[in-house]
């Protein structure tokens, strides 16, 4: 995560309502298929999580074998981190992942769930890209898993679209398209007339920017799928996992 605004959106009362177990991007069904690629990634080297958060993955990872280490920026969300395992278990660096550093080397270093769009500038980007190579030995690699920007829904004129709907949620994004920018609103809702809103800023990236600024840090692409699992990744797929590597 990244400095200024997202300061103040991953504060403690953020990294309480943060977990959700078992279900949303909490269920077993989110969480395995990741794990279980990026486990086969490091093979018997170490893992090095940008914005670890509330350990959503390095908690599973860890208890796979793999040694793991996060940098995160929000001491609260930290602090959530630590009721679930101690800093030997997974040790964290408190700073900026475009630019804050862990000991080691590690044969895998990894950005899930849209966390590469915290950064709310493309020279943040590409200097997270660049921080990944500093940190992975020769022939490691940096996983990206990052949606697809929707424009496609979004007609001239309209600044807004609606990305989700179920009971009791409704997930709405505006796009600034001058500046690659969108913010999420989360608005959660019972039967009443009141709503909680979730707000969370984002800078865009499309698939192929983002390989750009691979090349830019030594990175080829290895490889592109539609989710953990591996399907196809195609022109209708909403998210993508991507893996870079570097020469060995």
């Amino acid at each position: 995560m990244v400095g200024g605004m997202q300061d103040k959106v991953w504060d403690a009362d953020t990294a309480r309502r943060y977990d959700t177990p078992g279900t949303g991007m909490f269920a077993p069904e989110v969480v395995d298929p990741a794990v279980d690629r990026l486990a086969a990634l490091a093979g018997d080297g170490r893992a090095l999580e940008f914005a670890v958060g509330t350990g959503r993955v390095a908690v599973s990872l860890a208890a796979r074998g793999v040694p793991v280490t996060g940098i995160e920026l929000s001491p609260a969300m930290i602090e959530q981190l630590r009721t679930k395992v101690d800093e030997a278990t997974i040790p964290v660096i408190t700073g900026d992942m475009a630019t804050a550093t862990a000991p080691g080397e590690y044969a895998v270093v990894y950005l899930v769930y849209n966390t590469i769009a915290n950064l709310l500038t493309q020279a943040a980007q590409v200097q997270c890209f660049r921080n990944a190579a500093y940190h992975l030995t020769p022939g490691g690699c940096f996983v990206i898993e990052l949606w697809v920007p929707e424009l496609r829904q979004l007609p001239p004129g309209r600044q807004a679209t609606v990305w989700h709907s179920e009971p009791g949620y409704i997930g709405l994004d505006t796009y600034d398209v001058l500046r690659q920018h969108v913010v999420s609103h989360h608005f959660h809702f019972d039967a009443g007339t009141q709503a909680r809103l979730f707000r969370t800023p984002h800078r865009y990236v499309w698939p192929a920017e983002l390989d750009l600024m691979a090349q830019l840090a030594g990175f080829e692409l290895e490889s592109r799928h539609a989710d953990w699992a591996g399907a196809d990744f195609t022109a209708d797929s909403r998210s993508h996992v991507s893996v870079y590597r570097l020469p060995s």
